[in-house]
Parts: structure tokens; C-alpha cells; sequence
């Protein structure tokens, strides 16, 4: 790896964390409800703009290092497993299981789906 690189991936990091903190707050504050929508949100769209980096690196768009610092720096702090998993224990702890069990396979499958849908939106355009 450059030298250079781990640097832009770090800063690219904290802007994701930062990001993600300012969206899942803001969606949070204005959505309330049992299910933790602020997370599914940033997951959903994270995946899909990492299946829009890996389209564009599959296509020759954009360079690993660029995929690196996008898609390992800025999304990999963006999304958060973590948390999406400690929500959906919260849930069950808290009795919710229904609403854990739509976190859990909902986040997963739409975040699947959204990946796919980036990458395979990349490739088309590029035909």
C-alpha cells in the first residue's frame, strides 16, 4: 500500500462517521417509532454507494485506491454494523422481537438489494 493512502483512508473515515452521525441524528430526532430507521437508512444507503464504487472499479471508472478510500474509508465509518446490531439486541431485550426480526432481515436484505442495485446501475451505464 502507498504510503500516502492510509492517510486519505483515515480522514475519509472520519468524515463517514461524521456523516453517518448527522443523518441517523437527524432522521432519529424526526421519525420516531420503535424500529432504529436512522441506522437503516445510513446501512441501505451506504450499501448502495459501495455497490456504485465496486461497479465503478469493475468498469475501470475509478482506481483501487480510490475504491479504498471511498469505499473502506468514508462508507466503511459511514455504515455500522455495530450498531445495527446492537439495536436489534436492544430490541429484543426490550420485548420488540417482531420489530428486531424486521431490523435484522430487512436491513440485510434491502442492504443486499441496494449494493446489487448500485453495482448492476454502473454496469448497465457503462454498455
Amino acid at each position: 500500500m502507498n504510503t500516502w493512502l492510509l492517510p486519505l483512508i483515515m480522514v475519509a473515515g472520519g468524515m463517514g462517521a461524521a456523516c453517518r452521525y448527522l443523518l441517523d441524528d437527524t432522521i432519529g430526532r424526526r421519525m420516531r417509532g420503535v424500529l432504529p430507521l436512522g441506522t437503516m437508512v445510513v446501512n441501505v444507503s451506504g450499501a448502495l454507494a459501495l455497490g456504485v464504487v465496486w461497479g465503478l472499479m469493475s468498469c475501470g471508472g475509478i482506481s483501487t485506491e480510490v475504491a479504498m478510500v471511498v469505499g473502506g474509508g468514508f462508507l466503511g465509518a459511514y455504515t455500522t454494523f455495530s450498531t445495527w446490531m446492537y439495536e436489534s439486541l436492544r430490541l429484543v431485550e426490550e420485548g420488540a422481537r417482531r420489530a428486531a426480526a424486521i431490523n435484522l432481515l430487512g436491513s440485510l436484505l434491502a442492504g443486499g438489494a441496494a449494493c446489487a442495485a448500485g453495482w448492476g446501475l454502473v454496469i448497465w451505464l457503462a454498455r
